[in-house]
């Protein structure tokens, strides 16, 4: 594994540490996408492992657990905290490199805590898991925050004082489950302060190319692109296209088309998906897609349709290039 370091993977999001919440969870390789097997199979060098809490009131409990399960897997001979070029060491050729992100800060702060104790915590979970890659303020709903990406609520006050809480933390902000309101008043009060705060989109497509709340506007992608961050492609077929897998690669055409060369990457996210309530979104992914060993086939169209310059980009180059820059 890794014999090429030129081909490699490094894939910003998956749900991994949320399934290993469930103590009843058994891990059968073949249903979870970001399992080990399926990483070392896809040739997957940096898995950023997101910290996933609904908003609601086990929000900071099911955060703090996951980011004692990230740090247990620190421990684990097959993982290493992924830092500078440490991929490259000799002891690592046949691990993966982990980073853990935070998707929705109710995770570090539920609706009634005070800023003051959740902050506590955020950097509780700084501390267990030693960096964040990025920080995403909402998911699907609403919070103390602001708006996720099924509202249309925008930056709310509480929101404000997290971006002022961050603004000299070197933390990415997240854009993929943020409401447009929220993505424009992140945009513009970071503006208005004068913040140097990347901005990311981790697990976006293109809402051109396929009409969903979860898909970044043209605007938006620009934005992005503008402030040299980065957009995961998503493998979820609700961000893809209902029917045609091959649609894939029309978001990633039109992520290159809007002049993300240098944005461009992976976001696959990956989950535990069998027993998803929302039967109408089943199957999750497109078959083939569905797993981390798709990254193989992937990068061989990528190859054939765009050139090996752009693959080694999406793939990998990308994403190291915005840590070195932004020196996480």
């Amino acid at each position: 594994m890794y014999n090429d370091m030129k081909n490699f993977n490094i894939d910003l999001h998956c749900d991994l540490l949320c399934y290993l919440l469930d103590p009843a969870a058994k891990i059968d390789d073949n249903e979870l996408g970001c399992s080990l097997p399926f990483l070392k199979e896809g040739n997957v060098k940096l898995q950023v492992m997101a910290i996933y809490s609904a908003t609601g009131g086990n929000s900071t409990s099911d955060g703090e657990m996951q980011s004692e399960l990230f740090a247990d897997l620190l421990k684990n001979e097959n993982f290493f905290l992924f830092e500078g070029e440490n991929y490259k060491n000799p002891e690592n050729e046949n691990r993966v490199g982990v980073i853990a992100s935070i998707e929705n800060a109710s995770g570090f702060c539920g609706e009634e805590d005070t800023l003051d104790s959740g902050f506590k915590k955020l950097e509780a979970i700084i501390e267990k898991t030693q960096k964040i890659f990025y920080l995403g303020i909402t998911h699907h709903t609403e919070n103390r925050f602001g708006g996720g990406n099924n509202s249309t609520a925008g930056l709310k006050e509480d929101g404000k004082v997290l971006l002022d809480y961050i603004s000299d933390k070197n933390i990415p902000i997240d854009l993929a489950h943020t409401s447009d309101q929220l993505a424009y008043g992140i945009l513009n009060y970071v503006d208005q302060r004068n913040y140097n705060i990347p901005i990311i989109a981790s697990h976006s497509n293109y809402r051109n190319i396929h009409d969903k709340n979860r898909n970044l506007p043209d605007e938006l992608a620009k934005e992005v692109i503008r402030r040299k961050g980065l957009i995961g492609v998503n493998f979820i077929r609700n961000c893809v296209d209902d029917k045609n897998p091959e649609l894939l690669y029309e978001h990633i055409r039109y992520g290159l088309d809007l002049g993300g060369e240098n944005a461009v990457a992976y976001g696959a996210d990956f989950f535990f998906c069998k027993n998803h309530p929302d039967k109408s979104r089943h199957p999750i992914f497109f078959e083939g897609y569905d797993d981390a060993s798709a990254f193989n086939s992937v990068n061989s169209k990528i190859e054939k349709e765009f050139s090996p310059e752009i693959m080694e980009k999406i793939s990998y180059k990308n994403v190291l290039d915005f840590m070195e820059r932004i020196k996480l």
